[in-house]
Formats: C-alpha cells, structure tokens, sequence
C-alpha cells in the first residue's frame, strides 16, 4: 500500500520555492546577525527551505543543521553549501511534527523562519522544539500575521479568497502569528508564558524585476499562489487574480527602479 501523500511536502515541493528564496537573503542575513551566533553553537533551522537562514548561521561559526519537508529544497541547500564551501552545515528530509532521527536537548539554538508556522500539528511542533533545544537553549520563530496589511499577509489572504475551503481540521498556519496561540503551544510543552518574548519585525523582498515581474515568479514558483491560480483557471478568475496581487505588489514597492517590498512577521523567542 502506497502511504497517503504528505500535502504539506506535496505544497513546498512544487514549483521551485529556491526563486521566491533569492528575493529574501539580505533579510536572512541580517535576522542572522540579530541572533548573536558563535562559532561551535549548535543550531536547527526547522523548515530551512534551501539555507536563507541556515548558510548565514554557518558562515558565523555555527554547526548547523537544516531540516524541510520538501526534497527539492534540501537537495537545492546542500548545493549552495558546496558552492560556499561550507562543511559545518547540512540539510536533510524531515518533518517539524515529529522530528523523530534528533535527540533530546541536542541544539543550543533553534530557528524557524516562515518554516514550522506552515507544519500540521501545532501543538506537536511546539513540543518537539523545545524537546531538541538544550535546557538553556533558545527557539527563535519567525511566523506571518494574520490580517496583517503588509505583503505575505495579504497575498496569503488574497489567495484563500480563490481556492476551495481547507479540509475540516485544518489549523492556519497563520495561528502561529497570534501571541495567544504561541503561548498556549509552548506552554502544552512545559514553557512558562514569562519565557515567551515577542517583537514585530521585518523581512524585506528584493527583486531586480518590476513589482509586476515578481507576482510572475510568486504564480509560477510558490506552492500556495500556484494552487491560487489553478483554482482561480478552473473558474475562469484567473485574471482578476493577477490584477489583486499587482495591485498589492506595486501599492507596497519602495523602490523606484526595481522592487524591495518589506513584509512584516512576528518573532518570537523561547527561552527553554
């Protein structure tokens, strides 16, 4: 018997998500940075995609390893290792619900951007977090907002708009950007509220295209816009969709002769 599909690998395995990736490594960088890394720390970058975070942490020192769900990204982040030179890092296949191939108390940091949010079974991904992380340790998030009015939001909004209603018991990744929710997910897996600390913060999307250009490589190459049109073809929307997310591209473009779209996301760091 063939196991079910995976959606979720299914979802970030199509399309190539490593061309959305390139419009986010100055921000990876400089999030990077913000963490005070050291050489020797231990890190997991949960959802890692193909290293916009998990590159940067190595070239500070850090022996780091990254996990996804999707084959094509972690294939894709051991390339650009290689290419870096990079020895002190490694990608592999796994799943932020049940990260069953790590120890306990194994990292000394665990970062997930834009990575675990989108995982199944909240309360599970919680839990195994903080079952990695090394008492003393921190788990840094970085999750979309709901309804939040800048970029990924809004596209993420203006997409559900146009594909079918998610299977009964489905929890939005979206959750995972409501200060409640992240508490009351820590807290299931034995973190106190008062370990929990929140900033708003922002990632900024670089493109040397036109705003218009970039909605192209989202339609072409992000899972969700591309399940977005699919739906939207099948009932003859597709159009109206390409004009919505113009019009959001170009309202939020800050640069006059490319495209730098800043989003913003709720970080949040868990002391363990």
């Amino acid at each position: 018997m063939n196991a079910p599909a995976n959606p979720n690998k299914a979802l970030w395995e199509k399309g190539d998500f490593t061309r959305i990736a390139a419009t986010m490594r100055e921000s990876g960088e400089a999030l990077v940075q913000r963490l005070g890394i050291t050489k020797g720390l231990k890190v997991l970058d949960l959802g890692c995609g193909d290293g916009t975070t998990a590159l940067p942490a190595a070239k500070a020192g850090a022996d780091v390893l990254g996990i996804d769900i999707a084959r094509n990204l972690i294939e894709a982040g051991n390339r650009r290792a290689a290419e870096h030179d990079l020895t002190n890092v490694k990608f592999q296949e796994g799943d932020a619900s049940n990260l069953e191939r790590v120890p306990d108390n194994t990292f000394d940091l665990v970062v997930s951007i834009f990575g675990a949010m989108f995982a199944p079974k909240p309360f599970d991904v919680a839990k195994e977090m903080v079952r990695v992380t090394r008492p003393g340790g921190r788990i840094v998030m970085g999750n979309w907002i709901p309804n939040d009015p800048t970029l990924v939001a809004q596209i993420l909004k203006i997409s559900s708009n146009y594909t079918p209603p998610p299977p009964e018991g489905f929890v939005s990744p979206m959750t995972w950007g409501v200060e409640s929710n992240v508490i009351e997910r820590f807290a299931a897996a034995g973190v106190p509220a008062e370990n929990i600390s929140f900033a708003r913060d922002t990632f900024t999307f670089n493109y040397p295209g036109t705003p218009s250009a970039l909605v192209d490589e989202f339609r072409k190459y992000y899972g969700p816009t591309m399940n977005a049109f699919e739906a939207a073809e099948k009932n003859g929307r597709a159009a109206e969709l390409q004009k919505e997310l113009q019009e959001l591209f170009h309202s939020q473009n800050k640069s006059h002769d490319a495209t730098s779209i800043p989003a913003t996301f709720l970080r949040v760091t868990v002391a363990v």
